[in-house]
C-alpha cells in the first residue's frame, strides 16, 4: 500500500501546482457567466482569456478568498455596497475546476455556482469554455439515460448506490445485449463525478452519434469501502471494494440489465485513484475484465503482465493516459513515477505483442478535461468485434 500512498500524494500535489497558463497580464473585458452558474446569477464568470472573476455579497466580512488563481488564490475587494470582487491573477486552464470561499476564515461555498462532489465534500465548480469542448457538448442528438440503482453489500452490510448510463438505443430493441464499462472516480469524489464533473454521459451520447463507438453501458459506484482522511491514504485496502465491485456489483448489473456477462464484453478504467483500483482489480481479475483503462495515476510495467499467466490472450487493451503538465510537471523535477514511466511501460508492452496505447491530453494537468478527453479516446477502442 505504500506504492497507492505515493501515488496519490504526488497527484495531489500536481493539483496544487501551477495549473494555470501565461499571459501577457492584460485583461480583456468580455466576462461572461459560468455556464456552471445557479439560475439566474451572473456571477462567477470567466472571459476569452480564461481569466475567472467572482463576485460576493457579504457586507458584514472582514476579508473574503476564493481558492483559484495562483498559490494564495483570489483576494477580493469590498466596495461600499457589500459587494466583494476580485479576478484571477493568471488564467485557468480550460475545462472544470473546483474551489470555495473562505470568509474571515471560514469555509463556504459560492451561492452563485452549482456544487460539486469533490475534496470529499460539496465544493463549488468553474467552468472554462475549452477550445474542443464539442465533444462533451449537449447537442441536438439521440441521447442515454443515468439511472440510479441501489444494490445490497453483504460485505459491508449495507445498501450501496451506483449510477449507470444506458446507451440510448437501450429501450427500442429490448432483445439486444450491451457490452460493460465500470468506470471509477477520483480520490475525495464519489459516483457522481464521472457524469456531473466528467459528461461521461454526454461524451457517449455524441460518440455513438457519430457512429465513433459501440454502445455500451457505464457504471459508476462509489470506491471507498474503508473511509479514510486526507494523508492517510496508506490506510486504504483495495480488498474490501474489489469484493463489492467483482462479488456484488457486477452480479447486480448483470442480473438487472441486458449486459453481454462475459469477460470479452466488459471493461474497467478510472481516473487518479480510481485509475490504482482499476490496476489492482484488473490485474487479480483477468478472467473478468479483458479492456483496461488508466487514467493519470497508473501504468502496466512488464513486470506486472509476466506475474500474470496468459495476460496476452486475456487482455485486448490497455490503455493509459494523462495531462501533459503531469507529464512535464514529474520530468522538470527528476521525480521518479511510481511503478515506472508509463511512456516506457507501454511502449515495452508493445514490443511484448500487447495492444497498449498511451494517450497524452495537451496543455492540461490533473484536472477533468484531461479525463474527459482520456474518455473519448479510450471508448471508441471498446468492445471491437
Amino acid at each position: 500500500m505504500k506504492t497507492l500512498q505515493l501515488t496519490f500524494l504526488m497527484f495531489i500535489q500536481l493539483c496544487l501546482v501551477a495549473s494555470y497558463a501565461q499571459s501577457d497580464k492584460t485583461i480583456v473585458e468580455d466576462f461572461k457567466p459560468s455556464s456552471l452558474n445557479q439560475p439566474g446569477q451572473e456571477y462567477p464568470q470567466v472571459n476569452s482569456q480564461g481569466y475567472a472573476r467572482f463576485r460576493i455579497y457579504a457586507p458584514e466580512a472582514k476579508s473574503v478568498k476564493v481558492t483559484l488563481g495562483g498559490r494564495e488564490g483570489t483576494i477580493l475587494t469590498k466596495s461600499d455596497d457589500g459587494f466583494w470582487t476580485g479576478t484571477t491573477s493568471e488564467p485557468l486552464d480550460e475545462g472544470f475546476h473546483y474551489y470555495h470561499l473562505i470568509v474571515d476564515g471560514g469555509v463556504f461555498n459560492d451561492p452563485g455556482t452549482l456544487n460539486f462532489y469533490g475534496s470529499i465534500r460539496w465544493e463549488s465548480g468553474i467552468e472554462v469554455p475549452a477550445k474542443d469542448q464539442d465533444f462533451y457538448a449537449l447537442k441536438d442528438v439521440p441521447h442515454g439515460r443515468v439511472v440510479q440503482v441501489l444494490f445490497p453489500s453483504k460485505s459491508t452490510n449495507s445498501i450501496r448506490r451506483a449510477f449507470v448510463y444506458l446507451p440510448p438505443d437501450y429501450e427500442k430493441d429490448i432483445n439486444k445485449r450491451y457490452p460493460v464499462l465500470y468506470l471509477q472516480h477520483g480520490w475525495g469524489e464519489d459516483e457522481t463525478a464521472w457524469t456531473n464533473q466528467g459528461r461521461a454521459h454526454l461524451i457517449m451520447d455524441n460518440l455513438i452519434a457519430e457512429g465513433k463507438a459501440k454502445p455500451f453501458i457505464i457504471v459508476m459506484t462509489y470506491g471507498m469501502t474503508n473511509e479514510i482522511k486526507f494523508g492517510e491514504l496508506r490506510k486504504f485496502d483495495i480488498k474490501p471494494f474489489q469484493t463489492v465491485l467483482v462479488d456484488e456489483l457486477i452480479p447486480y448489473i448483470d442480473n438487472n440489465f441486458r449486459t453481454i456477462p462475459d469477460q470479452k464484453n466488459r471493461a474497467m478504467a478510472g481516473l487518479s485513484m480510481g485509475s490504482m483500483e482499476t490496476k489492482m482489480i484488473t490485474l487479480a481479475n483477468t478472467d473478468k475484465f479483458s479492456y483496461i483503462g488508466l487514467f493519470s495515476g497508473a501504468s502496466l510495467s512488464m513486470d506486472d503482465v509476466n506475474k500474470i499467466p496468459g495476460f496476452k490472450d486475456k487482455v485486448k487493451l490497455v490503455f493509459v493516459s494523462y495531462g501533459s503538465k503531469e507529464i512535464d510537471w514529474m520530468v522538470q523535477r527528476g521525480r521518479e513515477f511510481t511503478g515506472g514511466d508509463p511512456r516506457e511501460n507501454v511502449e515495452a508492452l508493445k514490443k511484448a505483442g500487447i495492444n497498449s496505447v498511451l494517450y497524452i491530453s495537451p496543455n492540461t494537468a490533473h484536472e477533468f478535461l484531461s479525463w474527459r478527453r482520456s474518455l473519448r479516446e479510450f471508448a471508441p477502442m471498446l468492445f471491437k468485434d
